[in-house]
């Protein structure tokens, strides 16, 4: 197939551009230019989805995946463009699409956020703003904007937290590699009832291949299977060698020191506690998302010790010492706390 890839470069696409040439498709990249150093063998147009889309024009694809969607004005505008030049469009998406985590099982038919396309395209004049905190808005309003455009012809990939080499969140490569540095380690929340869920790129990849091969559209949750937090940190250990010991601060110690989930702990969301004011109910759900029907179309999923191996692997190619970690809390305050946390515990007995 020829498919064009709108990105390309960074996590996601890359990983994409390697499967898919790994299976003899060939590859046109769409982007800005940035890191196109790490492609081979493969045909670059140099523009700007917010801006210029003339090089997409006048040409056919066999399949389009689109990793770098966010803004309803710009999948508008691009689809309208694509409608008429292949037959098939990916979109990724996310779970952030829904309009709470709160219950288990959500599926793909569960209520999505909402805010009316006028107010988006307001929001979005300037497409460098501050735009993540309407990231779910968006996200679902550029899934309808696709439809419209190419109706029955779009696959939206509702990705959950993806994992991998390359990964720029720094989410599960800050614990990969603050376990791998052994130690006492503060893990968040209960190792019996805090878990994840992970899909690794590679994987993702895969299933998105499978469906473009297979003209397979609708939309889809494409996450991992959920595991709980402990078999994942267990996991790491095993890997990569560490004799790391884990000490576990429960919901209500990380929340009183105003630890913030997600960012400081990343991988954590409480589930007793509801996030902030403007929520009700703990989010239980959130990683507890049905994956049945991705897994039913053919998602399969490496052992996770493969991709931990392997983010493993990339972290060690990096300037640890000046690397700027986006993700996880800093050592000195982590050793502030494993000893309030030691205090906590002996007032309790």
């Amino acid at each position: 197939m020829k498919i064009l890839v709108i990105g390309g470069s960074r996590f996601l696409g890359r990983a994409f551009v390697e499967e898919a040439q790994k299976k003899g498709h060939e590859i046109t990249v769409f982007n800005r230019g940035n890191n196109n150093e790490v492609l081979q063998n493969v045909e670059v147009l140099i523009g700007d989805r917010n801006g210029n889309l003339e090089k997409l024009k006048e040409r056919k694809w066999d399949a389009v995946l689109d990793t770098s969607g966010l803004i309803p004005s710009s999948v508008r505008k691009i689809t309208s463009i694509l409608k008429d030049q292949t037959d098939f469009y990916a979109f990724v998406s996310s779970i952030s699409v829904y309009k709470d985590w709160i219950p288990k099982g959500i599926t793909e038919d569960y209520p999505v956020q909402t805010m009316p396309v006028e107010e988006a395209d307001e929001l979005t004049k300037d497409p460098n703003g501050e735009l993540l905190q309407y990231y779910g808005q968006f996200k679902a309003l550029s899934e309808q904007e696709a439809e419209r455009n190419m109706p029955g012809r779009v696959l939206n990939i509702r990705a959950g937290q993806l994992v991998g080499e390359h990964d720029y969140t720094d989410r599960l490569p800050y614990w990969v590699h603050r376990i791998s540095q052994g130690g006492q380690v503060l893990a968040p929340g209960n190792p019996n009832t805090s878990y994840v869920q992970l899909i690794d790129v590679k994987d993702l990849s895969i299933w998105i291949l499978k469906m473009m091969e297979d003209k397979n559209t609708g939309t889809y949750n494409v996450t991992g299977k959920s595991m709980a937090l402990l078999d994942l940190f267990s996991n790491i250990k095993e890997t990569t060698g560490s004799v790391a010991k884990f000490n576990w601060g429960e919901e209500k110690f990380l929340l009183e020191n105003n630890i913030a989930p997600w960012t400081e702990m990343p991988l954590w969301i409480p589930n007793i506690t509801p996030l902030g004011p403007d929520h009700l109910e703990p989010w239980k759900g959130a990683f507890h998302i049905n994956i049945d029907k991705a897994i039913q179309s053919g998602l399969d999923f490496r052992p996770i010790e493969e991709t931990i191996r392997e983010v493993h692997g990339w972290i060690q190619t990096l300037d640890e010492a000046n690397y700027p970690w986006k993700a996880g809390i800093a050592r000195d305050r982590e050793k502030v706390l494993l000893e309030a946390l030691a205090n906590h515990e002996l007032k309790n007995i």
